[in-house]
This record gives structure tokens, C-alpha cells and sequence, in this order.
């Protein structure tokens, strides 16, 4: 009766009562074992990797929230309020976890029952040690917290620099730059110079900067930390601490930031120049950032050479690199929707000013009206018609932008 009456007792009291109620109650219960609590502690990942046996307490009613992500997926279960019997090593030790809402969101807590502070600390470190790994999926910052997004990490991994159509120059740099960095991490040392990277990639969007960063990734083999955002329900100069705090310890690592002018605002500058400067305590840390408007960056992020070292400038493709990309699309797609040799000169000639994100409008927009044009259409025709309606709306947008301005 104790762990069920623990838990409703609980969960009567305001959410800042609630850590000491229920600590307080664990150490009159249980005098001669040790209590350690925390926040933060990846136990069921730990538990579902089988690094040790969990199984729900039957003296009390444990609440499970079953999740479900879509047809392809099995469903997922995820313990709200729970009380788990946990073998590990050699020793038995009991889990409790409790989530209630504080503020606007939602709390967890744990706490480790064990014979003895040291079991007790030992599992817990454990746990953390194992969590903090990343292994095949990238940590992804928002809403405050880290995520593991598995999704993400198969993106990357099917993303090359086979496959990225830039100037040979600026791809042979891109490969190249962070690879010597983190190559060279003992001349560093020897030099006395922090050994910490900066690269920013600019140009406007759909012009294969978002590609670039993946392709690196994947070729670089190292630990990535993704950021969505700062915005949180708490303060946003807490979210950049966090996140440079998390790139420390798993360092050496690429942390990356997408659209930065969007996340770095007149608030949070002095806070992130801060993070940035951190030298020494950015020991192997390659910031990879992108951005579409640098003219929006303060001079402070964009010119300083030690935050970021190197720039790299994406612009429009030429005719040629329009050409090789409707190449590698032609290769994948069937017969009766490829483009002829002349189709694809033609397209690529017809195309000036397109950016890669619109080529690859160009041709989804093309099947899907080749789907609708009659029987034994060819697709260079089709395509044709589709390029001189894509350009008249790329014309609309750039009077209503100017209009705007």
C-alpha cells in the first residue's frame, strides 16, 4: 500500500513540494538503504539496450503512456509514473519515476533505491555514461532539451559528396577543412592554439547548403549535435549554455546550426559570442552554421575570423551544374519519364536563375503534369511548358518582393 499511496499522495501536492515529499518518504522507508535522486537519467534506453533487467513493481499500479508514430511503426511505451524492480551487475535496486506538471510543462523525477550510496552512484553513472554516447542517430536540440533522432542520422548517412553538385574548388574545400582540423589536433597543442573551428556556409536558400552539411558529416564520421532552435519555454541564454555545455562533453564533435541568423537575435549576441569564445573550453569543437541572410548576422558573428574561420559562399548553379544535377536525376528516374540528351542541354540552358531547390520543383512538377498530359507525351515537351510557368511565378514572387521592399 505504501508505493501506490506514495504516488497519489504525491501527486496532490504543488509540483515544487513534491521532489522533497516523496525523498523524505523513500528514507523513512527504506533507513537502511541509500536514496539517490536526480532529474536526469536515461534509464529505459539504458534498460532497452539490455543493459540490465527492468521489470514493473506488482505492488503498485505503474502508468504507461502507449505512444503510436504511424503504420510502419511498432508502438512505443514510456513509463509516466512507475516503480521499477532493476537487476544490474550483481545488485537489485529499485526505480522510482514521477512526472507532474510545473508551470507549463511537464517534470520527471527519479529515484534510485540501493543497498548503498556506492551501487547507487555507480548505476547511475552508468546510465548517464552510456546515454551520453551517440551511436547511429544525432542529438537534436529543441524546445530546450536534447532529442536522439534516428531519422536524421539515416539522412546524413545516405548523404555524399558524390552526390552534391557544387564548383569542384568549393567541394574539394568543404571536404577537406574540418577533415585536417580534427586531424590535427596535436599540432594544435603543440602550438598552443585552442583547438576549436568555425565555418559558416552562405548563400540563398536551395542552393545545396543544407546537402553540403550532411555530406560532411557523413565524411567527417564524427559525433553530431543538430540545432533546431534557442526558443524555449525558459530563457533562451540558458538554451546556448546547454548546448555548448553538451558539445564539451562529448567533444571532439560538429555542432550545427542552420538559418543562425534566425536563432541569434540582439538578446542573445553577448550570450552566444560568449559560448563561441569559449577557447580552451571549446577543445575540439567545429561549429558548422548556414545562413541566407548574412546581412542580418551582427558584424560581431559574421567578421570575426576566430568565431568563424572560414566562409564558404553557395551561389546560384551554372549552366553546367544544372546540367550534372538533371543528369543524376535522369539516372533515377524510369524510362518513359527521362529527358532525352537534348531535353536535358535544353532544360539546363532554359533554367538560368534557378536555384537546385527549384530544379527539383521543376521535375516533380513535371510528372505529376506528364501523369496528366495524353498517352506518348514526351517528357522534354512537358518539361518545357513546365520551366516557362515556373519562371512567370519566380518572376510574381521576385515584383511582390521588390514591391514588398
Amino acid at each position: 500500500m505504501f508505493k501506490e499511496a506514495l504516488f497519489s499522495r504525491a501527486l496532490e501536492l504543488p509540483g515544487s513540494k513534491i521532489g522533497y515529499f516523496v525523498g523524505e518518504q523513500l528514507a523513512k522507508s527504506y533507513p537502511d538503504n541509500y536514496v539517490l535522486e536526480t532529474s536526469s537519467f536515461g534509464f529505459e534506453r539504458f534498460a532497452r539496450a539490455g543493459h540490465c533487467a527492468a521489470m514493473h513493481d506488482p505492488a503498485t499500479f505503474n502508468q504507461i503512456e502507449t505512444g503510436w508514430q504511424g503504420p510502419e511503426f511498432e508502438l512505443t511505451q514510456r513509463n509516466q509514473n512507475a516503480w521499477v524492480n532493476v537487476q544490474w551487475q550483481n545488485h537489485w535496486l529499485d526505480v522510482v519515476q514521477l512526472q507532474h506538471s510545473e508551470g507549463y510543462c511537464n517534470q520527471t523525477r527519479f529515484w534510485i533505491i540501493a543497498d548503498s550510496r556506492e551501487v547507487a552512484e555507480a548505476f547511475y553513472r552508468a546510465v548517464c555514461e552510456w546515454d551520453l554516447e551517440v551511436r547511429q542517430e544525432i542529438l537534436v536540440f529543441e524546445s530546450g532539451c536534447w532529442v536522439k533522432n534516428e531519422e536524421l542520422y539515416q539522412s546524413i548517412r545516405t548523404a555524399s559528396f558524390d552526390n552534391l553538385i557544387l564548383p569542384a574548388q568549393l567541394k574539394e574545400q568543404l571536404r577537406e577543412d574540418l577533415s585536417r582540423f580534427f586531424a590535427a589536433r596535436e599540432i594544435y597543442e603543440e602550438l598552443n592554439i585552442p583547438w576549436k573551428r568555425g565555418a559558416l556556409l552562405i548563400g540563398p536558400p536551395g542552393n545545396g547548403k543544407t546537402h553540403a552539411v550532411k555530406a560532411i558529416i557523413n565524411h567527417l564520421g564524427k559525433a553530431c549535435l543538430y540545432v533546431k532552435t534557442f526558443v524555449n519555454q525558459y530563457e533562451d541564454e540558458n538554451a546556448i549554455k546547454v548546448v555548448f555545455d553538451k558539445a564539451r562533453q562529448i567533444a571532439p564533435c560538429v555542432l550545427v546550426m542552420e538559418d543562425l541568423d534566425s536563432m541569434v537575435n540582439a538578446q542573445t549576441r553577448s550570450f552566444f559570442l560568449n559560448e563561441m569564445d569559449g577557447f580552451e573550453r571549446n577543445h575540439g569543437i567545429a561549429v558548422l552554421a548556414t545562413t541566407n541572410y548574412p546581412e542580418k548576422l551582427d558584424p560581431a558573428i559574421l567578421n570575426r575570423p576566430s568565431r568563424f574561420d572560414r566562409k564558404y559562399y553557395f551561389k546560384l548553379p551554372t549552366e553546367q551544374e544544372r546540367l550534372a544535377y538533371l543528369k543524376l536525376w535522369n539516372q533515377s528516374a524510369k524510362s518513359q519519364v527521362r529527358l532525352s540528351e537534348e531535353g536535358l542541354k535544353e532544360t539546363a540552358r532554359l533554367t538560368n536563375g534557378f536555384s537546385f531547390a527549384y530544379l527539383k520543383e521543376l521535375m516533380l512538377t513535371s510528372l505529376m503534369r506528364w501523369i496528366n498530359e495524353p498517352v506518348g507525351s514526351a517528357m522534354d515537351g512537358v518539361t518545357r511548358a513546365q520551366v516557362a510557368l515556373l519562371q512567370e511565378q519566380m518572376g510574381t514572387t521576385e515584383e511582390v518582393a521588390a514591391a514588398a521592399a
